[in-house]
This record gives C-alpha cells, structure tokens and sequence, in this order.
C-alpha cells in the first residue's frame, strides 16, 4: 500500500503519539510533586506580632493594648487542694487564722481568774489588778482606771451617801443583779464594774461618752433624753473622765 519509507514514518509517529498518552496517564495518576519556594518572610513569632501592634497603642487597639506598658507587681497565690480551707492558705487565711486565735484568746479570758488583792494593798496592785479585769473582758484599761478614779479615787472602801459601795461604787441591787456577793472585795467589785460597763458600751455600740453617761445616771435616763442626760452631775461626770 505505502512505500516502505511512509510506513516507517507512520510507525514511528504512532509509537510516538502512544508514548505521550501513556506519560499523560501517569501524570493524573500520579501527580508530580511541585516544590514552591518557601515564604519566610509571613513568619513571626508572637513576640513580634506584639511588638508591632505596639505602634497601636496610641490609638488603644490591636494586640499591643493588651500588653501592660509597666510589669505588674508580682502576685503570689496558692491554688487550694481539695478539701483545704481558706484559713490554711494565703494571706487572707492567715488573717481568718488570727481572728480565730483572737476569739479563742477572749474566751479563754473570760474565764480567767483573778488573784484576790486586799481591800488595803497598795495603788499599784490596785492598778494592777483593774487592768487585769478589764484585759479579761475586753475593755480599754485606760478607760477604766479613769471611771475608778471618778468613782472612789481608787479606795476600795468608799461608801457614797447613797450607798454605793467600793472601787466602781455599784449599788446594792447593781451589785446583786451582777453577782457581786462583796461589793469591797476589790476583785468583785472591779469584775462587777467593767462586766456593767461593758454591756454599756455594748448597748450603745461602742459611744464611750454615752456608756458613762449611762453608768452615772442609768440608761434609762440616757434614752430618755437619746444623749448625755440633762443633769449637772452626769455631764461633770462624762467630761471628767473624757
């Protein structure tokens, strides 16, 4: 049909044509793996994105507004384990901690005896022992050596012309209705004294002026009047020991 030449061309070319269309089918079956250039450029570590955004900052927006401009100051804390209670840990366990302490020491005061002094001891064992009696109950020392030096000047045997009788001068049924069994045992009489006044201040929420005003003249007459009674006595009273 062909001469030999032309059929040696039409071979050729077929074997040609059959060995792309084979590398044409291994492409889709296997596809060559392209290798791109590597963009490192894009990479930035954290650190970097913040300090950029810092240009921001002016403006507070972006990343770097969320970054202090001064470190904050340390902050030491404890995670509390399972079951542990606040007054284990921390500061603010700690100060529970000594609010417990401080309400178990009061306690333990309140039922604190007080070694017995004679009617006739000296000032400075008097003084002594009132500042015992008013630590036991909680009441300022201060403030109650000034009421027993208005009372009787710090004599345990005084006897006022109504019948008060001894250090803090209660009265017979004052005395009675606190447990006072001799009001001029010094010891009795100053427990007795602060025991009155402090349920005084308590009363009044802690108005000092009132809770003398109260024990010189009664609370009766105090919230009679809602102050300091109108009477020469008391107001003498509560400025000569204010």
């Amino acid at each position: 049909m062909f001469s030999p030449m032309i059929q040696s061309l039409i071979s050729s070319s077929g074997q040609q044509a059959a060995v792309q269309r084979s590398l044409q089918l291994q492409s889709y079956v296997n596809p060559p793996k392209i290798n791109l250039p590597e963009k490192t450029a894009d990479k930035k570590s954290f650190a970097e994105v913040l300090k950029t955004s810092q240009a921001q900052q002016t403006n507070k927006t972006g990343f770097g507004a969320l970054v202090p401009q001064q470190p904050s100051e340390e902050v030491k804390a404890k995670i509390l384990s399972k079951g542990e209670t606040v007054e284990k840990a921390g500061k603010f366990g700690a100060l529970t901690g000594i609010k417990n302490k401080f309400n178990a020491l009061r306690a333990s005061d309140a039922t604190t005896t007080i070694p017995e002094v004679s009617r006739n001891a000296p000032k400075a064992q008097i003084l002594s022992m009132i500042d015992k009696v008013a630590k036991k109950h909680g009441v300022d020392e201060k403030l109650v050596r000034a009421l027993v030096r208005q009372e009787s000047g710090f004599n345990p045997n005084a006897t006022s012309h109504c019948g008060a009788m001894g250090l803090m001068q209660l009265m017979p049924a004052t005395a009675k209705g606190l447990g006072v069994t001799d009001a001029y045992n010094p010891v009795q009489n100053v427990e007795g004294g602060v025991k009155y006044l402090k349920s005084m201040l308590n009363k009044y929420n802690g108005n000092v002026i009132l809770a003398l005003a109260a024990y010189n003249a009664g609370p009766g007459a105090v919230d009679k009047y809602g102050t300091v009674p109108p009477y020469a006595e008391t107001q003498n009273y509560v400025k000569s020991i204010g």
